[in-house]
């Protein structure tokens, strides 16, 4: 049964928890505080309202569960009590019983016993406890207590794949990609009289070549880590294609193009730039959209974030406090202008990237990923060891260099 300050708690925690529920009700899920009702005010005040509802409910959510600990703790009082009458030692001149005995703590019995009671006058003219001290049993000179570990592997905190899902995948069975780009249209079509001459109008294609580059790593092993962990294979076998595509997705994006490293877009010539200046970032991100749109010909599908940089996005604010990109209990969007954000921190910090990347870029592989082992690597062979690599060859194409713009200065 329940203690009326209990009742109390719970009731309070009610009333709050429905107050709060009656203004999102009104607001309704445009969360418009302008229709609210049952509590005057203006947004802001209203927000401050909705706030101050939220933690006073936690602050009673913490009371009630308090409350609930108390009675708990109670109950179990009131039990230990109730067991405990009528065992032996309460004048009724019944015997304990094994169980009624081993029921109680150590401490009891020791006060109990023979030993204690003479130690305090209550037999013969002297009493006295020996002790005998002996080493201690403890877990360094004793038993170590057995522990079977699980079969969790937690992975180490990394960057996880972040980009390469918004370039298309192509494959490709030569050493380069090689295609043709228009680099001259010269449209010279106009209205003609009768019998009069046509203007002439000039295409010209040049070849361009993306030689395919290898990414790859190898781990040493020892034999018998292979033969006594049956797990550590898996293990190996994908956490290394991990690196070596985590590698890539770095690469697409921040690659160099100074050889064997590939040019990732950050570094092709000829993409654009819209530099922030005093816009606001979402601004600037369209007005670097225009450009790819204009400039490029291209159709802007994805922009590449830095998650610090998203941040400040996501917690940009109207003069009133009123949050843009969302309330802070929701996970809100990850789009801007209806592209969706690929947040990476594999991207220069202060720069984003916006793009045409199904139209305009491909992810080409020469041959995937593959594992393989040996132990012919330096001294393995006689040390008892084996190489496990991994490796595999692919290119980033920019087939439209204008059709991608960064954005910096964010």
């Amino acid at each position: 049964m329940a203690f009326p300050a209990l009742d109390e708690a719970q009731g309070k925690l009610e009333l709050k928890r429905k107050e709060l529920a009656d203004i999102f009700a009104e607001a309704g899920p445009d969360y418009d505080f302008t229709k609210v009702t049952s509590v005057k005010g203006t947004t802001r005040e209203i927000a401050a309202m909705v706030r101050k509802l939220n933690d006073e409910q936690t602050d009673l959510a913490k009371e009630y569960e308090d409350l609930c600990a108390v009675q708990k703790a109670a109950e179990r009082s009131r039990q230990s009590t109730d067991l405990g009458a009528g065992e032996a030692g309460d004048g009724s001149g019944q015997r304990e019983t094994g169980q009624e005995r081993q029921a109680k703590s150590l401490g009891s019995l020791f006060v109990e016993s023979r030993a204690y009671k003479e130690r305090n006058g209550g037999i013969g003219p002297e009493s006295h406890i020996e002790i005998e001290l002996k080493t201690l049993m403890t877990t360094t000179a004793g038993w170590a207590p057995e522990v079977l570990r699980t079969g969790q592997v937690v992975d180490f905190a990394t960057r996880p794949i972040q980009v390469i899902d918004l370039i298309p995948p192509g494959e490709t069975n030569q050493a380069a990609v090689q295609y043709m780009e228009e680099t001259t249209f010269t449209n010279a079509a106009a209205e003609a009289a009768e019998a009069g001459t046509y203007a002439e109008s000039a295409l010209v294609l040049t070849e361009r070549s993306v030689t395919v580059r290898k990414i790859a790593t190898f781990l040493p092993v020892t034999d018998e880590q292979l033969d006594d962990v049956p797990m550590i294979r898996g293990y190996l076998d994908q956490r290394l294609p991990f690196m070596v595509r985590q590698r890539l997705d770095g690469q697409v994006l921040t690659g160099n193009g100074t050889p064997p490293n590939m040019a990732g877009f950050l570094s092709t010539a000829g993409i654009q730039t819209q530099a922030k200046g005093a816009d606001p970032s979402p601004d600037a991100v369209y007005k670097a959209m225009v450009k790819v749109r204009v400039t490029g010909r291209g159709m802007p599908n994805g922009l590449v974030y830095h998650p610090t940089n998203w941040q400040d996005v996501r917690l940009l604010r109207t003069a009133d406090g009123i949050y843009i990109w969302g309330n802070p209990s929701d996970a809100g969007p990850e789009r801007m202008w209806g592209l969706a954000v690929a947040q990476s921190d594999a991207i220069t910090l202060g720069t984003a990237l916006v793009g045409d990347f199904q139209n305009y870029s491909q992810l080409v592989t020469r041959r995937g990923i593959e594992t393989q082992i040996s132990n012919s690597h330096s001294t393995f062979f006689i040390e008892g060891k084996q190489a496990i690599r991994a490796d595999m060859r692919a290119v980033l194409v920019v087939y439209r260099p204008a059709a991608f713009c960064t954005v910096t200065g964010l």
